[in-house]
């Protein structure tokens, strides 16, 4: 087991948390969250009860719960990836542990992502459990999208890209570090949004109807718990506090719209390598396309595929961002200590 079994392991996790972020989105906005009513299996089965024998017995141990193959397909093939990348981060951790006496055997990062990836797991045992609460719901999302920017951080911890940046790129660290922030919070507010089922509470632009603030419940609208439902598949708030959800999503697209166009100035202004100028490319690219899929979302009613691939856009955009500032970390780390290439 050495650094190169590791590198290759690192790029198969990122491929398969893509796909586990996206097959994730898939099955929530198509109601399918609840497709198998228990956990890990499916009706009480390993595998998807395709038989008409299987079926009935399904049938018979959720008689509340009819089974319907469209819904218990996404939920399953997503817990057969989402096994899939828990088994290569846990190999990553015996790798980084075996390599533990070298220096860039990433064995922190390691740890966290396996520690990260267990309570994902948890978290997509309580979102059948607890019945899609909309926190568990987000946390799951949030967890998806922190697993994949810590990989991303992997990644780059292991091939120590030799990249020189400019000292005006490196000063933004902070505007960046705040982008990342922004970023996650909107993602989050997107999330709670899809949670609670108020994507289709405000189909104006830009921010909702006119005079929506006169009718909006923000109080409810971000009460976390207490709401003591026996399901919260379809949402459980009242309309008001729907459009207060929508509406806070909307905004924190402009403030995050604005954090990213400040960043992109001076990076487009102070880019002297291929690299940077890359990742400055990637990010006006991401940025445009997800505020089109958010237009798209609203004038077309959400699009199912449309809204999938504005969960994944999402992903790639904070990860552009988290890679942006690991790659200044990088580079400042690779000038104050001898390379491990």
């Amino acid at each position: 087991m050495n650094k190169a079994m590791q590198k290759k392991l690192t790029m198969a996790a990122i491929v398969l948390v893509v796909v586990v972020i996206g097959l994730g989105a898939f099955t929530r906005l198509a109601d399918a969250g609840l497709g198998c009513p228990d956990w890990p299996g499916c009706y009480g089965f390993v595998g998807i009860p395709l038989k008409a024998e299987t079926i009935e017995k399904a049938n018979q141990a959720f008689p509340d719960q009819p089974y319907e193959l469209a819904k218990a397909w996404p939920e399953m093939v997503h817990r057969y990836f989402a096994g899939a990348l828990g088994l290569v981060v846990f190999a990553l951790f015996i790798i980084a542990m075996k390599r533990r006496q070298y220096s860039d055997a990433c064995v922190k990062l390691s740890t966290g992502l396996l520690i990260l990836i267990t309570f994902q797991a948890a978290l997509g045992a309580w979102t059948v459990t607890e019945k899609l609460h909309p926190v568990v719901v987000m946390g799951h999302l949030l967890g998806g999208f922190a697993t994949f920017s810590l990989l991303a951080v992997l990644t780059l911890r292991l091939y120590q890209p030799n990249i020189n940046i400019a000292p005006e790129v490196i000063r933004s660290k902070r505007l960046i570090s705040i982008g990342i922030i922004a970023v996650a919070i909107q993602i989050a507010l997107g999330g709670w949004t899809s949670a609670n089922y108020a994507a289709l509470a405000c189909t104006d632009l830009p921010i909702c109807f006119a005079g929506w603030y006169e009718h909006t419940d923000f109080a409810e609208g971000f009460t976390l718990w207490g709401h003591n439902a026996e399901t919260y598949q379809y949402g459980v708030l009242s309309n008001e506090a729907k459009i207060a959800v929508h509406a806070a999503h909307r905004i924190g697209a402009i403030v995050v719209t604005a954090i990213l166009l400040s960043i992109l100035f001076i990076l487009f202004r102070k880019s002297r390598t291929k690299t940077v100028k890359t990742f400055s490319i990637a990010l006006l690219v991401l940025l445009v396309l997800q505020i089109t899929l958010g237009v798209v979302n609203v004038t077309m009613n959400l699009p199912l595929l449309n809204a999938v691939a504005h969960n994944l856009v999402a992903a790639f955009l904070l990860v552009t961002l988290v890679g942006l500032r690991a790659l200044i970390w990088v580079n400042e780390t690779n000038k104050t200590e001898p390379a491990h290439v």
